[in-house]
């Protein structure tokens, strides 16, 4: 019998916890709750979830430095984080994906709305190419183990990132539009928005160093990942 997908949700509202959580439960997924981010370091440090829910307003620790924290640790680095917001406004939004999350959902949302963007994260966690090496340069990554190397140094690469990366380089020298990437590396991106994709290709040249320059962004057009780079950013 395959496990349902574990999700911690850490969230100090216990009335917006358990509604979650019912949703949740009804739609073959795992709920685990937390009230705060003390809470939520004791569930991970017990059992990783496939995916955590993340309020930004939070007693003691915000979400965001939990997200900073979480990215920042080898064990918990590739666990999708989606975080929950009353904050609309634009910086909030990236300034939630810049601290680690790999999507947001601002409250109120509907259940289908949260549903579909936890499925789209576990959707990302696994990619699809799942036994193929690509080789570009010097750049190498293998989707099987989900390593990527850099003259045969291993790099760090978040889950979303990865994905995005094995995308471009299994698609090299080709221009690709933001709607592209999302329609591509997000699949169901009914929800997302075309900055997020700027935001994700931010964080995927952090984690290249020196290997960054290969992924171009062609004004008006997109990015591209390319061989040919000698231009640094």
């Amino acid at each position: 019998m395959k496990q349902q997908p574990r999700v911690l949700i850490v969230e100090d509202e216990p009335s917006i916890a358990e509604l979650i959580s019912v949703n949740l439960r009804h739609n073959g997924l795992a709920p685990i709750w937390a009230g705060d981010g003390v809470a939520a370091q004791r569930e991970i440090d017990a059992m990783l979830p496939d995916v955590v829910l993340l309020d930004w307003m939070l007693p003691g620790q915000s979400g965001l430095a939990l997200a900073r924290k979480w990215r920042a640790d080898a064990r918990t680095k590739a666990i999708p984080i989606l975080m929950l917001t009353a904050r609309g406004d634009e910086p909030d939004k990236v300034a939630g994906l810049d601290a680690g999350a790999d999507d947001y959902i601002t409250k109120p949302f509907s259940t289908q709305e949260l549903l579909a963007r936890i499925r789209a994260v576990l959707r990302r966690r696994a990619p699809e190419q799942a036994a193929e090496t690509v080789t570009i340069g010097d750049l190498s990554l293998d989707a099987a183990t989900h390593r990527v190397t850099w003259h045969g140094r291993p790099l760090k690469v978040g889950p979303t990132e990865f994905k995005l990366l094995c995308y471009l380089m299994q698609h090299p020298e080709r221009v690709h539009s933001r709607s592209q990437l999302l329609d591509k590396v997000w699949g169901d991106h009914v929800f997302i928005e075309e900055r997020t994709v700027d935001v994700h290709v931010k964080r995927l040249r952090e984690s290249l160093g020196p290997a960054a320059r290969l992924v171009e962004t062609v004004r008006g057009a997109g990015y591209r990942l390319t061989a040919q780079a000698t231009a640094s950013l």
